[in-house]
């Protein structure tokens, strides 16, 4: 689709695949490229499975912008990823998250918005490490480690910035199921296909109804953060 993302339609599935060449962070072309390629899903698909290149998914924001772009377009930045995590979270239609290598930070959020959540097996890390670059989690980060992580792994996953191996994410709430690697991609696009069967009505119905009222409060403080309320 861009330089950033592929799109390939399957079945039902608009299968995503992130992919810029080095670690597949959320700067804001990948977030205008993932945010087109939903446009386009929302009118061919039923199902939406994001992944990364074979070995990475997302080592998270751009650190570049943060540190080097200055405090508005660092802001700005911030706030585009916020929205589109808000965007994966509420998405009506099912999605699922397949996490093809490591998974940092924005990049392990990102795997916390999904339906379904896969790991790829292998010598990849998943995880928080905000609190060890000096960088606390905002309000939308928060929303999505309480509501899909373990109660038990929160504190050491959010406040202690612990790295964890697949199995490790699976058992801290990080992902639901952990797949070799080489079999990840089907594993997604079958897991899609099967929830692209559900009603889609009721789905989405379903999913505002649990997580609307979250995404909510979060899309309220950013408006109100907003210089002269835009």
């Amino acid at each position: 689709m861009t330089e950033r993302t592929t799109y390939e339609q399957v079945g039902d599935v608009a299968l995503v695949t992130l992919d810029d060449g080095k670690a597949n962070v959320f700067g804001p072309p990948m977030i205008a490229a993932v945010n087109a390629a939903l446009d386009r899903a929302a009118d061919e698909a039923r199902a939406v499975v994001l992944t990364g290149r074979p070995g990475v998914f997302s080592g998270g924001f751009d650190l570049n912008v943060f540190r080097d772009g200055g405090p508005e377009e660092a802001r700005a930045m911030g706030v585009a990823g916020a929205l589109l995590m808000m965007r994966l979270y509420g998405w009506p239609q099912p999605l699922v998250v397949a996490a093809s290598g490591h998974a940092i930070a924005l990049g392990a959020l990102c795997l916390l918005t999904g339906d379904h959540r896969l790991a790829a097996d292998g010598d990849f890390r998943f995880g928080l490490n905000e609190v060890a670059i000096g960088r606390t989690l905002p309000p939308f980060a928060w929303l999505l480690a309480r509501e899909r992580l373990s109660k038990r792994a929160l504190t050491q996953a959010a406040l202690t910035a612990r790295m964890y191996d697949a199995e490790g994410a699976r058992d801290a709430g990080f992902v639901d199921a952990v797949a070799p690697a080489g079999e990840l991609r089907e594993a997604a696009l079958e897991r899609a296909a099967q929830l692209a069967e559900l009603d889609a009505n009721a789905f989405a119905g379903m999913k505002q109804g649990l997580r609307g009222e979250g995404i909510d409060a979060v899309l309220v403080g950013l408006a109100e953060a907003a210089p002269n309320g835009s």
